[in-house]
């Protein structure tokens, strides 16, 4: 018997598959003007997906990089809180479904789940892409406005990714605080934008008053010690580019780079990675230079951007490091940290 293909490779599948019939000039149109409007300045009340072609652009051109995004926060967020398996899901503002997906990758088999989105077209679209993967057959998915009317069931993960920066204010709030009170354990990703960051910030401190633990990307959750306006925390997926993507953007590479922020947050004490690659590694001869965010400094439990530099004299941590990426835990989980 042949073995179930990943959620990754039958989303890809499924994707594809959307595409036929679909003129490629038309999809590119609409991808176009979904990307300049899709994540401006749009009021909750008015779904910019307004019609089939609208969504099938769009979660060909977009859901592949969400999908990835999404899975790099839940990875990391798995490795913090080991053996636990979220029971239901629920997908706040989760349009096609790639969050949906994105804890389908982590956390294998069915769950209860639930996807909420206001528009109407990407549900429809969502429910008939899940179809294909008998794990989220089962999945509901059910029209609700996404602000400060927002009611969500008792569940054990929510997800809220791509969502906050079209929110008002008020309703951004409403939804952090929702999730809050229905949830065991919150992933929140943004675009990796200073904007994004910004909310993935807010929302963090929301989490922490609602009595959350940081699980990740933070190895603490005491305050970010980031400088507001200065720097801001990213990190980056690697995402394969379909021929739309090409199409739309005028690129020959096989693949783009999806930035996003993200904050992964707990009711109960997850176990934080001791630190966490927070730049791309710098890799030199003989040497590996690593930024990164730690939960202790040389003065004590206060959070600190630091960058250590690991040489060929530590042995095995010196391979670690030059294996080691942007976003991984420092040192790594396996404890190999021969320094001989």
């Amino acid at each position: 018997m042949n073995a179930p293909l990943p959620p990754a490779d039958i989303l890809r599948t499924a994707l594809v598959t959307l595409l036929d019939g679909l003129p490629p000039k038309a999809a590119a149109q609409a991808v176009e003007r979904l990307i300049v409007n899709y994540r401006g300045r749009t009021p909750t009340d008015a779904p910019v997906l307004r019609d089939r072609s609208d969504v099938v652009a769009y979660a060909a051109y977009r859901m592949p990089a969400t999908f990835e995004a999404v899975c790099s926060a839940l990875e990391a967020f798995a490795a913090a809180v080991p053996g636990w398996v979220p029971g239901g899901h629920v997908d706040v503002g989760g349009g096609t479904g790639a969050a949906t997906w994105a804890v389908n990758a982590t956390w294998e088999g069915g769950r209860p789940v639930t996807v909420l989105d206001w528009a109407e077209p990407a549900l429809a679209l969502g429910r008939e892409i899940a179809a294909a993967n008998p794990e989220l057959k089962a999945a509901e998915w059910q029209r609700s406005r996404i602000g400060s009317a927002l009611t969500i069931e008792s569940t054990d993960l929510v997800t809220v990714s791509y969502v906050l920066g079209e929110l008002t204010d008020a309703d951004r709030t409403a939804v952090v605080d929702a999730a809050a009170t229905a949830a065991q354990a919150v992933v929140i990703i943004e675009p990796g934008t200073p904007d994004g960051y910004t909310r993935v910030i807010e929302a963090r401190d929301r989490l922490i008053a609602a009595g959350f633990h940081i699980a990740a990307p933070c190895p603490h959750s005491a305050a970010c010690p980031i400088v507001p306006g200065e720097d801001w925390c990213h990190f980056s997926a690697r995402v394969s580019r379909s021929s739309l993507h090409r199409q739309v953007k005028g690129g020959s590479l096989a693949y783009e780079d999806e930035k996003f922020s993200y904050v992964a947050a707990t009711r109960f004490p997850p176990t934080p990675a001791p630190s966490r690659v927070v730049r791309k590694p710098q890799i030199r001869k003989g040497q590996v230079l690593l930024d990164l965010c730690e939960g202790l400094s040389e003065t004590g439990p206060v959070p600190a951007l630091t960058r250590t530099t690991v040489t060929k004299r530590h042995g095995l941590l010196y391979r670690a490091a030059r294996d080691t990426g942007w976003g991984a835990a420092w040192p790594p989980p396996s404890g190999d940290d021969d320094q001989s």
